[in-house]
């Protein structure tokens, strides 16, 4: 007995060893020894490699200046560049901008071609007319920007909690008949992968193409190293990971892709916030309850993400698909029910200059007459969001909040915080999920729009991320999002602008410091 512990005592300390985040560190720490033997080298000629590095920072300088970015991001990195001017240069350039080599742009453009190519034809924003020119320009600049249609003959469910999509979606996915594609931020295994991947394997075998994307980053600590070429070679279903994670100082590393998509044979998708892990259905728990959302689609809307998909596949796997076979030939009963309804997927890329995820919640904001109610696990804003919240709220528009109260991170929890005080001097109302933590992001407004999706309202999110969500109008969901967002305000506490200010000097002073540096996070 003993030397069988004794076994597993060795296996469990090998095992974290060369764990590839144990690995990533080392090897990164080496890389960091490296640079710091190669300023104590040049200490000799300290003078010079001081001018350099002024000049450097100079440059960096107008570099953030010169960027379309929000101010609050330009300050964030002008202070660290100009404060420490023999590194902060080089901070930025590994950490602060979105780079491509010129064969991953050419990809890039091709993406966005092939939406552009596929999905323009079914644009049609005028359709909206009817309900106002709000609704029109909302769905123009959707069609515009993010090349993604409006559609209507398509039914929509809203889920409130993983716990609740978790047996749909395993029951849609068994109806797949022609094609499965799966694309999220994390996977691990457990309950809610494991079930899907037993499904997906009767699938493959059944003669479904199934197709399975991760992001490396967020699966660092969820799953091995080389899963994806081990998963393929073992269920021969193909899989792909974006942006592989390499432990160099690299800013090709800064971009993710964060987005959730389901899509079953075009004429079915989800999306929301729930990755495909055991917390996100409470399966296992993690920072207490874990109130997330998802969002169902069945009907014409499908097919704009189903293109997202492939596009995304095409530029990971190199491959040149054939798109129209995978158009759907008909649309489920369901979709009918959605006629007269207006959805709009949409897919939000940080290469192309355009904040999609950040116009989209700002124009929700600027519409609203009556409420815009709001879920959010991170409340790390720009100005921009900042000044339409508290402008909104000042003209007696009904702004509520809710953010965790249990933090999946501290430094990112107090930055949320952060933001607390002045949202609440104009008369925003702010509540946190004592249960535990909100991962939900969605919007109600006035009864009338709602957006369901992936983008948190922190500059990760709008800005260095692939993004995806669905904007709705007139459409029922619209409702549902709302008496789900006031039965998650019944479970939480009320944030009082009292109390943000009985805090002690030293939170107060970190909290100023962590504001001005939040565009970082």
């Amino acid at each position: 007995m003993k030397q069988t512990l004794k076994t597993l005592n060795i296996k469990k300390v090998t095992s974290l060893l060369f764990h590839r985040t144990v690995l990533v560190a080392v090897l990164i720490l080496i890389q960091a020894a490296v640079l710091l033997v190669a300023t104590v080298f040049f200490s000799a000629y300290f003078i010079y490699f001081y001018w350099v590095c002024i000049l450097l920072s100079l440059l960096a300088v107008l570099l953030v200046v010169n960027t379309q970015r929000d101010p609050g991001y330009k300050i964030a990195w002008l202070v660290p560049i100009l404060l420490f001017p023999v590194f902060g240069w080089l901070v930025y350039l590994l950490c602060g901008g979105n780079g491509l080599t010129k064969g991953q742009q050419r990809r890039m453009q091709e993406m966005e071609r092939k939406m552009v190519e596929l999905l323009d034809g079914d644009c049609k924003a005028q359709r909206l007319l009817s309900f106002g020119h709000d609704a029109v320009n909302q769905a123009h600049y959707l069609e515009q920007y993010a090349h993604c249609p409006v559609y209507t003959n398509t039914y929509t469910q809203y889920f409130p909690l993983g716990d609740e999509v978790f047996p749909v979606m395993l029951e849609e996915l068994r109806r797949a008949e022609r094609f499965i594609f799966i694309e999220y931020f994390i996977i691990e295994r457990g309950i809610f992968w494991n079930s899907i991947v037993e499904v997906l394997r009767e699938k493959h075998a059944a003669g479904v193409d199934v197709r399975v994307l991760y992001d490396d980053v967020g699966s660092l600590f969820t799953l091995p190293m080389a899963y994806a070429r081990k998963f393929e070679a073992e269920t021969g279903i193909p899989c792909c990971v974006f942006n592989r994670f390499r432990p160099v100082l690299s800013v090709y590393m800064n971009n993710r892709d964060h987005r959730k998509i389901c899509v079953i044979d075009g004429h079915t998708a989800f999306t929301g916030g729930i990755n495909l892990a055991d917390e996100y259905i409470n399966a296992k728990e993690k920072f207490g309850h874990w109130k997330d959302n998802a969002i169902l689609l069945k009907g014409e809307a499908a097919w704009s993400m189903a293109v997202m998909f492939l596009t995304m596949w095409e530029y990971i796997r190199g491959t040149n698909e054939e798109y129209e076979r995978f158009r759907p030939a008909s649309l489920p009963p369901e979709a009918e029910l959605g006629e007269g309804h207006f959805v709009q997927p949409y897919t939000d890329t940080p290469l192309d200059g355009e904040p999609v995820g950040a116009t989209v919640y700002l124009n929700l904001i600027h519409k609203a007459e009556r409420y815009v109610y709001i879920m959010t696990p991170y409340l790390i804003i720009s100005d921009s969001v900042n000044t339409a919240l508290r402008t909104a709220a000042k003209a007696g528009v009904d702004v509520r909040i809710i953010t965790p109260h249990v933090p999946d991170k501290r430094v990112v929890f107090e930055m949320t915080r952060a933001h607390y005080e002045p949202l609440l001097e104009a008369g925003v109302k702010i509540y946190e999920y004592t249960p535990g933590f909100v991962h939900s992001k969605c919007f109600a407004v006035d009864d009338i729009y709602g957006t369901v999706g992936t983008v948190n309202m922190d500059y990760r999110s709008m800005f260095l991320h692939f993004e995806n969500g669905v904007w709705l109008c007139h459409d029922p969901t619209v409702l549902d999002i709302k008496a789900d967002f006031l039965n998650t305000q019944a479970k939480s506490q009320e944030i009082t602008l009292e109390r943000c200010r009985r805090h002690p000097w030293p939170r107060k002073l970190l909290r100023s410091v962590l504001r001005v540096f939040a565009p970082l996070m």
